[in-house]
């Protein structure tokens, strides 16, 4: 898988680092390292809690 740039933007956009967006959806640093890579997908569980972080609509994970 690519990497999610859109992730990676809109995480910057938000001013938070990989540590924050991750304690915020309650997951580790590296399972969030492996979603904004592009080398994990995340559950729905846990693409909501990334989406209400950054403010996006979760379900672009899986398009």
């Amino acid at each position: 898988m690519a990497q999610r740039s859109w992730l990676v933007n809109a995480r910057i956009k938000a001013n938070l680092t990989q540590q924050e967006v991750a304690d915020i959806a309650q997951i580790s640093r590296a399972y969030y390292a492996q979603v904004e890579s592009g080398s994990r997908k995340p559950s729905p569980d846990v693409a909501k809690k990334i989406a209400e972080t950054l403010k996006f609509e979760w379900t672009y994970f899986f398009v």
